[in-house]
């Protein structure tokens, strides 16, 4: 089958479309056929070795597919089952084995290109608005990137919890559609300075919590938007890594609180991953979440998929479809 490898760390043009020996599943293992894979931003961290993996590596993190096998004491997935998963490396594929344990049922009511682009970035969403600060209907959250395929879900989700959800966005199209995507308000950064406006759209008081996947090139400033006591999640590095030298700028800048969470801390057991899962799929079902899937590339073209991300000409979800 045809997989997409990379042999040795670098940009797009590490990935290579070749064939692969696929082999057999192994006990507590599945043989799935995709028919959707997400595109991420930590896959081009795995391609470039910002966060490594053994290499050769088939990138990817995400996807959707069919069941064609089960290996040795997989009770909970037969052939023909239809399932998603995230946050496994080796998605770039026409077929592949994976744990079985980091499978989900896929509901009747979403289809495979839906489940690709909401995975990773649901199950995110998820555990940053309902586990790492509980958002609430009286809060003012700052989302960052509001019209990445991070942040039309996020957003969308959190404004249907009540909150009230000011973005970011690159362009006057992007503004556009975050604010028809759950933003309450969205900031133009290209034109104008975001903590100020952040400040005017709160009456001075700043916001409770900021959530930023771009990383170094926000990081400062973000924390700039945030109200006394207030917490920064730093959940990505879009822009790069973002680094805090002198933890004294938290107390500066208001007694802050700063954390950097990741989806295999929080969906390490299965129990959660599954609870996860379920109330994403039940915000999909419901109407709260609707999935924007802003691009989609054949698999041989992944590593346009990777340069249209890095360069930020996306919008919502990019799919690749094998």
């Amino acid at each position: 089958m045809k997989a997409i490898v990379v042999d040795h760390f670098g940009g797009p043009e590490a990935m290579n479309f070749r064939d692969v020996e696929i082999g057999e599943p192994g006990s507590g293992e599945i043989h799935v056929r995709h028919h959707a894979i997400g595109v991420n931003f930590i896959d081009t961290y795995h391609r470039s070795g910002l966060y490594p993996l053994p290499l050769p590596l088939i990138p990817g993190s995400e996807g959707a597919g069919e069941v064609l096998a089960v290996g040795a004491g997989v009770s909970s997935f037969k052939p023909g089952d239809r399932i998603a998963y995230q946050g496994t490396p080796g998605a770039y594929c026409q077929e592949r084995i994976m744990p079985a344990s980091k499978a989900v049922l896929l509901p009747d009511a979403i289809d495979y290109e839906t489940a690709a682009a909401i995975m990773l970035k649901g199950l995110t969403a998820y555990y940053l608005l309902f586990l790492t600060w509980p958002v609430r209907a009286d809060e003012t959250i700052l989302f960052q990137a509001a019209a990445g395929g991070m942040g039309l879900i996020a957003c969308q989700w959190a404004k249907s919890i009540g909150a009230r959800v000011i973005g970011t966005a690159g362009s006057a199209e992007k503004v556009e559609l975050a604010l028809a995507n759950g933003c309450d308000a969205v900031i133009n950064y290209s034109e104008e300075d975001f903590p100020q406006k952040v400040r005017e759209l709160t009456n001075g008081k700043g916001v409770d919590v900021v959530y930023d996947g771009v990383g170094q090139a926000t990081f400062e400033k973000s924390l700039d938007c945030l109200r006394p006591m207030g917490l920064m999640v730093s959940y990505g590095n879009a822009t790069g890594p973002v680094s805090v030298p002198d933890l004294g700028i938290l107390s500066r800048k208001g007694s802050l609180f700063l954390t950097r969470p990741t989806g295999a801390d929080y969906f390490a057991e299965r129990p959660a991953l599954l609870a996860g899962a379920k109330a994403l799929f039940a915000a999909v079902e419901s109407g709260a979440i609707k999935p924007h899937i802003g691009q989609r590339f054949a698999l041989a073209d992944t590593a346009e998929a990777h340069r249209a991300l890095e360069s930020r000409q996306t919008v919502g979800s990019t799919i690749l479809l094998p």
